[in-house]
């Protein structure tokens, strides 16, 4: 009795997915949406970008700092 009550929670998310995928691809925007920050126009003007790009220019920029005396 159990088991059919799997198969049949099994099939219903099975159908949910498949129904996803379809309308998916067959969408009139034909692309999938674009989650990245640096291409988003209001996080542009803010100047907010992802943490690999503000990474990259932190490095890129980086200066040591000289060695310290040792009497201090």
């Amino acid at each position: 009795m159990i088991w059919t009550y799997i198969i049949i929670a099994v099939a219903l998310v099975a159908i949910a997915f498949i129904g996803l995928g379809i309308s998916t691809f067959f969408s009139s925007k034909k692309k999938f949406p674009d989650t990245h920050i640096s291409h988003n126009k209001a996080m542009k003007e803010r100047g907010i970008s992802c943490a690999i790009s503000t990474d990259h220019k932190e490095r890129m920029n980086y200066k040591p700092i000289g060695k310290q005396d040792a009497n201090n």
